[in-house]
């Protein structure tokens, strides 16, 4: 029986080893000579699109992200979230900053987003100092996704070569919206479900729920879990008891709904791997983070072992499933436009 889990595990390892030789981690912010999957085009994408239109877009974003993180240092995971709520949603094309009007009803105000989703007054501050730079050059989708990068790199986390040239969409989808984002107290099966809807596999959805190093949640979205997890009026049996007593000290059975607590909350502001570490300990604060484990399914708990113990490899698994997720049904070339605001269409 040993010998068959270090072989299952030796095997799972070498399949990770081969997918991370094509990642490029550590690369910094310079446009690169890259080639292959992430350096050269994918979907018409390429890290290079601006080097000549607006060289300097990605000083302007670190910059801004800089004195926005200082100030309120949850705002690395705020647009981290962003990122994924936008590409979830009629792909990566900046729908999720459309305001309301009359012809577009606002993914904003879809359940997942609806008083939670924030950074858009980032956004917005990065697209006007883009415009001044470089007029009606750079889109606001790529802005997303740049300002997603940033944050993590800002946080201690890892950095990749981001693939660029995605188009602003002129439609927003409410129903999208609240159908294709995986709600907080989704079971594993949803998860697998939602994801593979995206062209993401199980390692995409353990390495890109490890994005929950970072940044806290609101009451609401977990409350299930303390007082009413199964319909019984009784809380969630896999909850460590100590940390579930703190919870309760947070979230009270009634009000405090927007009482807000670390997703992780061992290095709240630190992008690391302790995720996963607390995740084995009964400590992931969401029910869909802690299904990773106690869904049972035999390849997602292997990689938050895995990730547990090697951030490494964590690192490099994560900057490859946000070059995947970025590349999500991504509008180019003739299709959509660059909004001159971010929040409307021109």
């Amino acid at each position: 029986m040993a010998f068959f889990k270090f072989t299952i595990s030796f095997m799972l390892l070498a399949l990770l080893s081969a997918r991370f030789s094509l990642a490029h981690p550590g690369i910094g912010f310079g446009w690169g000579g890259g080639s292959g999957q992430f350096g050269g085009g994918f979907h018409g994408l390429f890290p290079q699109f601006y080097q000549f239109s607006c060289p300097q877009v990605d000083d302007i974003v670190i910059s801004v992200l800089q004195k926005a993180i200082a100030k309120e240092p949850r705002t690395a995971a705020s647009l981290l979230r962003l990122h994924f709520h936008d590409c979830f949603v009629q792909g990566c094309d900046a729908s999720v900053l459309l305001d309301d009007t009359a012809t577009i009803v606002s993914e904003k105000n879809s359940l997942p987003n609806k008083n939670s989703l924030r950074g858009f007054e980032v956004i917005d501050e990065i697209k006007a100092k883009l415009e001044e730079a470089c007029p009606h050059t750079v889109s606001c989708a790529d802005i997303v996704a740049l300002a997603a990068r940033g944050s993590i790199v800002l946080s201690g986390g890892p950095s990749w070569e981001l693939p660029l040239g995605r188009k602003d969409s002129k439609t927003a989808s409410l129903s999208g919206s609240n159908n294709n984002i995986p709600p907080p107290n989704s079971t594993i099966q949803k998860l697998i479900t939602s994801f593979k809807r995206q062209g993401l596999d199980e390692v995409d959805l353990v390495a890109l729920s490890g994005g929950h190093t970072i940044g806290v949640a609101r009451c609401v979205s977990f409350k299930q879990r303390l007082y009413n997890q199964n319909g019984n009026n009784q809380p969630d049996q896999t909850l460590e008891r100590t940390y579930y007593y703190g919870l309760k000290s947070v979230c009270p059975r009634t009000g405090g709904d927007n009482n807000i607590t670390p997703l992780d909350f061992a290095s709240t502001v630190k992008f690391d791997n302790t995720y996963f570490q607390l995740i084995l300990l009964g400590k992931g604060l969401l029910n869909s983070d802690e299904v990773l484990l106690t869904g049972n399914v035999g390849n997602i708990v292997k990689l938050v072992e895995t990730f547990a113990v090697d951030e490494e490899l964590f690192f490099n698994q994560f900057a490859q499933s946000m070059v995947k997720m970025g590349n999500i049904n991504p509008l180019t070339g003739f299709n959509g436009e660059v909004r001159k605001n971010c929040r409307r269409v021109n």
